[in-house]
């Protein structure tokens, strides 16, 4: 399951945030920590081709994918050396695959801002060296203990110093790890490490209208700063998709079509985050359920068969495989099997998005 941490400056709008995005209600106060103990809820990644699929296939069960945000406490200036609630906080966000970095784009002189004043590149810059600060701590303290390893001439001691040291420099420079081009081994040292700024990372500015001229400055003036960091920026109207949460789906809906809005805020940053990952979605038809799974692009029939069950990897014989659009454009998977258009894939076989398996196995 993908997993989304919700950081940022305290009384920046993190758990109207998370209340716009998981339809959950956390609380919302005035004052900085109002979160401690994270906050966290599983969604249903939206997705209208699996309703589409259960209908087509005449499934009982539609199941889709999920992913879990987690509102994270409020991060202040020092808090990779345990100021406010640092030392919690970071330990939080490394257990997350990707970061949601709220940034105050209202004004509002009732909730005040730990900085003064609202600034969005700043505040976007002070947690992101608190970052880097955590990270390079992290990095000298394992390479203290390879300290005699390296003196011994070990090679894998010798490999990851190499590595570490590298890393150590960017880190020095408050750069984020995330820029860093390394091999595939050089970036498992990294992510052994659980390095925070080697995660991808959206900067999301909560506006209180994604479209006004306030908050289309605010993005004008982020988007230099994103592009030297190496992430992604969009905006949201928190308040507005809070209260999206709070209705019914039909609603929502009609509501979303009177605002000329084509995705709601979830939509638009699960789909975000699913590309920062590189993550595609594929499709199975079991007995009388429908399910959307979830996988890194350039996976095999073969992972995919162990994520539906270890059984269906160990026994895996072929994997029968058909588009979504086909199966759409025939109406069934019978249909498209008479037309010769299932294929027949082996276990080395790399998925597409949309892709509909039927795993054959020996039990």
């Amino acid at each position: 399951m993908l997993t989304v941490g919700i950081i940022g400056l305290p009384n920046v709008g993190k758990s109207t945030v998370f209340n716009a995005l998981a339809g959950a209600h956390a609380r919302v106060s005035d004052f900085p920590f109002c979160t401690i103990e994270p906050n966290k809820a599983v969604v249903a990644v939206p997705d209208p081709r699996l309703a589409r699929l259960g209908e087509l296939s005449q499934q009982e069960r539609v199941v889709p994918a999920a992913t879990e945000f987690v509102d994270i406490a409020g991060l202040v200036r020092g808090a990779s050396k345990g100021e406010g609630l640092g030392n919690q906080f970071l330990g939080h966000v490394r257990t997350v695959d990707a970061l949601l970095h709220v940034l105050r784009g209202f004004p509002n002189e009732a909730i005040p801002h730990v900085e003064g004043g609202m600034d969005p590149v700043r505040d976007a810059s002070i947690v992101d060296l608190e970052l880097a600060l955590a990270d390079l701590a992290i990095v000298q303290r394992r390479l203290e203990r390879l300290e005699g390893g390296v003196r011994r001439r070990e090679k894998d001691a010798m490999a990851e110093a190499e590595v570490l040291n590298r890393v150590a420099k960017e880190l020095d420079a408050a750069r984020p790890l995330r820029l860093l081009p390394l091999d595939e081994h050089q970036r498992q040292v990294v992510r052994e490490a659980g390095l925070l700024t080697e995660k991808p990372v959206l900067y999301l500015l909560n506006a209180a209208d994604r479209d006004d001229e306030q908050a289309r400055a605010a993005l004008a003036a982020l988007e230099p700063y994103v592009r030297e960091h190496g992430g992604r920026v969009d905006a949201l109207g928190g308040k507005l998709e809070a209260d999206l949460a709070d209705i019914t789906e039909g609603e929502r809906e009609e509501f979303k079509k009177e605002l000329g809005l084509p995705e709601s805020g979830l939509e638009r940053v699960i789909r975000q985050c699913y590309e920062m990952l590189g993550l595609l979605t594929f499709f199975t038809i079991v007995g009388q359920e429908a399910r959307a799974w979830a996988m890194p692009r350039g996976g095999t029939a073969l992972k995919a068969a162990g994520m539906i069950h270890s059984d269906m990897e160990k026994g895996f014989i072929k994997a029968e495989v058909l588009d979504f659009g086909t199966l759409e454009r025939l109406g069934s998977w019978q249909e498209a099997r008479n037309q010769g258009l299932v294929r027949i894939e082996g276990h080395d076989y790399h998925l597409a998005d949309g892709d509909i398996l039927r795993i054959r196995f020996h039990a």
